[in-house]
This record gives C-alpha cells, sequence and structure tokens, in this order.
C-alpha cells in the first residue's frame, strides 16, 4: 500500500485558507494603498537569484547566506538562492536602468522571501514583505519621508501613536564609535553583531569585553548632533511624528547599511519586537559597478503585521473571504444549466456571480450565500424560467426587486 502524503504544509509556511486569505489581502492592499499615497510604484522580480547576489562584500551577511538561504545548482550548474530578503534585487534593477531612470525614484514590491530559521512566532520559513525604497536623494528629506511612510502604514491600519515607538540610530555613527577603542576590522565586525542582538543577551558587557578585551560604553541618552540622527528626529517632530527616539543599539544586521537605520517596536507587552526595519545604504549599487546610488527603505513582514494587528484588535470585524456579489440559487438540480445561462448574462455587465450548484434546499443555500457574505441573491424556479420574471432579493435589508434580467441588471448597475 503506497504510503499516505502528509497534509501539513511545508515547515515554516502556510496555507492560506480563504478567512486568512482575506485578511492577507486586507494586509498587501493597505500596504499598497499607502505605499502609492507616497508617490511609490511597484516592481517585483523573480524570487530566483544568482547566489553571488548575496555573497558579494557588502551585501553578505554571514548568518543569513552560511546557515539561512535556500540555495541549489541548476540544471545549467549555476548556484541560485530563494530570494531571503529583496534590498539586493531592487539595487540589481537600480544599477542596471541607473542611465535610464528618472530619479529619485520610489519603488515599493511585496515579495515572498525564503530563510531557512526555526519557526518561531513572528518568523517563518516564507513569508511575504512591503518593501518600499527611494534611490538617487542625498538628503535627510528623504530618510524622513521613509520614515514618515513606514509611520504612516501602522497608522493607516488604525493604530494610535502609543501602539508602537519608532527607534533611531546611525551606521556611521556607531562605526566611527567603535573606531575611537582602536579595535580591529574582525572586532568590529563582531561588535557590530553582538550589538544588533543586545537586547538578546544576558550579559551584553561580559561579551563585549571578550570581544574586545575592553568596556564598551552603550548607556548614551541623547542623541550626537549629527544630520543623520538628531536632525531627523527634529524634522519628524515639526510634521507630528513623535514617538521616535535616539537609539544606540539599533543597527540592522545586514553589512550595507551605511547612514541612518532605524526599527519600529510593538510597545504592547504581549508582542513587544521588532515590526519594521531599514536604513539608508549609499554605496549597494556599487556591487554592480559604475557610480554609487545612494539608497533608502524599509521592510515589514506579514506574519509580524498579522500579530501587530490581532494583538491591537485592529482587525476589521466586517472582513469577507472574496464574495460575489450576487448568488443564483436554483431550486432543482435540472436547473443547473439554465442558471448558468442566466449568470453569464450577469457577469457581461460586470457583476460578479457564483451559482450554487449544491443540493442544499433553498433556505439553506440562502443562509451560505448570507455566511458568505453574498449582497444579492436570486431564486431560480420553472416559473421564473418560463415567465423570465425574476425576483432578486437584498440579503442585508430583505428587499425584494422583481422584474426581467434586463430590470434586474440595470437596479445593480
Amino acid at each position: 500500500m503506497a504510503k499516505k502524503l502528509a497534509t501539513e504544509a511545508y515547515k515554516g509556511t502556510r496555507d492560506f485558507y480563504p478567512k486568512d486569505m482575506a485578511i492577507q489581502r486586507y494586509i498587501f492592499d493597505t500596504w499598497a494603498k499607502t505605499a502609492e499615497s507616497f508617490g511609490f510604484e511597484r516592481y517585483d522580480a523573480s524570487i530566483l537569484e544568482p547566489s553571488d547576489l548575496y555573497k558579494s562584500k557588502g551585501a553578505e551577511n554571514e548568518e543569513m547566506v552560511n546557515e539561512q538561504t535556500y540555495t541549489f545548482i541548476d540544471r545549467g550548474d549555476r548556484e541560485v538562492t530563494l530570494r531571503p530578503e529583496m534590498t539586493p534585487t531592487v539595487a540589481r534593477m537600480i544599477a542596471a536602468r541607473r542611465r535610464d531612470l528618472n530619479f529619485p525614484v520610489r519603488w515599493y514590491s511585496i515579495p515572498n522571501l525564503f530563510r531557512y530559521e526555526r519557526p518561531q512566532r513572528g518568523r517563518l520559513r516564507e513569508h511575504w514583505q512591503l518593501n518600499c525604497d527611494m534611490f538617487g536623494i542625498d538628503d535627510i528629506a528623504a530618510d524622513v519621508e521613509i520614515i514618515s511612510l513606514a509611520y504612516n502604514v501602522l497608522k493607516e491600519f488604525g493604530a494610535e501613536d502609543e501602539d508602537f515607538e519608532i527607534r533611531i540610530n546611525s551606521r556611521a555613527w556607531l562605526t566611527e564609535k567603535l573606531k575611537s577603542y582602536d579595535l580591529d576590522e574582525n572586532q568590529m565586525k563582531h561588535m557590530i553583531q553582538l550589538i544588533d542582538k543586545k537586547d538578546k543577551i544576558k550579559d551584553f558587557e561580559k561579551e563585549s569585553e571578550i570581544i574586545t578585551g575592553q568596556k564598551i560604553d552603550f548607556e548614551i541618552t541623547e542623541a550626537p548632533k549629527e544630520r543623520s540622527i538628531k536632525s531627523i528626529i527634529d524634522a519628524l517632530n515639526l510634521i507630528g511624528i513623535t514617538n521616535i527616539k535616539f537609539s544606540p543599539t539599533i543597527v540592522r544586521g545586514f553589512n550595507y547599511y551605511t547612514g541612518t537605520v532605524f526599527e519600529i517596536f510593538d510597545t504592547n507587552p504581549k508582542n513587544n519586537r521588532s515590526l519594521i526595519g531599514g536604513g539608508r545604504y549609499d554605496n549597494l549599487t556599487e556591487l554592480f559597478g559604475g557610480d554609487a546610488v545612494t539608497g533608502i527603505g524599509f521592510g515589514m513582514g506579514d506574519v509580524t503585521m498579522r500579530d501587530f494587528l490581532e494583538t491591537h484588535k485592529l482587525l476589521p470585524k466586517d472582513l469577507h473571504v472574496t464574495a460575489p456579489r450576487l448568488s443564483i440559487l436554483p431550486m432543482g438540480k435540472d436547473l443547473n444549466i439554465a442558471c448558468e445561462k442566466i449568470a453569464h448574462t450577469f457577469r457581461t455587465t460586470g457583476v460578479t456571480v457564483s451559482v450554487d450548484l449544491s443540493d442544499k434546499k433553498i433556505g439553506k443555500k440562502i443562509s451560505s450565500a448570507d455566511d458568505a457574505g453574498v449582497q444579492y441573491v436570486l431564486v431560480v424556479g420553472e416559473d421564473e424560467l418560463s415567465s423570465q420574471n425574476f425576483t432578486l432579493k437584498e440579503l442585508a435589508t430583505k428587499e425584494e426587486t422583481a422584474g426581467q434580467l434586463d430590470d434586474l441588471i440595470k437596479h445593480l448597475a
């Protein structure tokens, strides 16, 4: 006897049944609407990239490349990787067309990404992510706009300022601070990795002394008077974004960040984690040759986004799965084909229609349509077919409208 196949999804991935898909579409639609309200244009690319894109100096994150990527040799003996992030891809695309693009470029995408890591709350092996990036502007106004966009995404979902906190730092300032301790390149790299995990480490001071042989002071409360930190905070305060603070331990794990880095944290103790992360990467396009194009952007995942919405009870109560506007209900199976013809007539005018082909009684069919979020039903029996007079019923109000199909189509127009 053949072995039965498992019904579970691959570990760390999800199946999206219609109710889950309704939430996913709501998240994606809100992301897209907010990004486009800032003038961002949508783009996309293949989930497959040459592995060298992630191994190149400047783009490399050792833990991700060595331990977390889905990498394999294709049939043409090429090493390829399922994309674990989108920033290298968008930098590649910008570099490829830099002479044809009209800068500044504002682009966004909602890619699915893959990382082989231990599944846990807020982190899976496959997820979708909103990525927003701006290229070609070396001015703090770009930093302010990107952070403002990230802020407005959460506000668009109904979040209040007290529900989240923006924490900002500068990789340039951090690098200079670490250099003041006369650290070598290897010590610098390991200290940045340690600082990135500071909140998860029991004894940060002890660990930092093991790396550097000295005490590293990160008990700093006042932002340095440096353009990419203090000026950005002041500018965001000026436009009404005040739930932001300087945080010297915000690092972001990728080596390509050169300036501003920021993360947005959920302030609810039940979900106290990072929701959004990003920063400035002014040299990334140099990996592809030619002059560098300055860039800044952020990413936010659908897993943490849903956790945030559920924690703060921000999911709409009337969120339905995709439902047609009209459901046609045959009174017997022998009328199914005739009802398909009626449905086709409605569809040609732009009305979304389903036909209930089940053996349920009419009362059950009406209940099923109502539960699915259908707006109108049309019960069809022999009398309706012979007379060509039908009754359209609106489920929410119980109001009925009688007439021939042309009359009912005009009513729904």
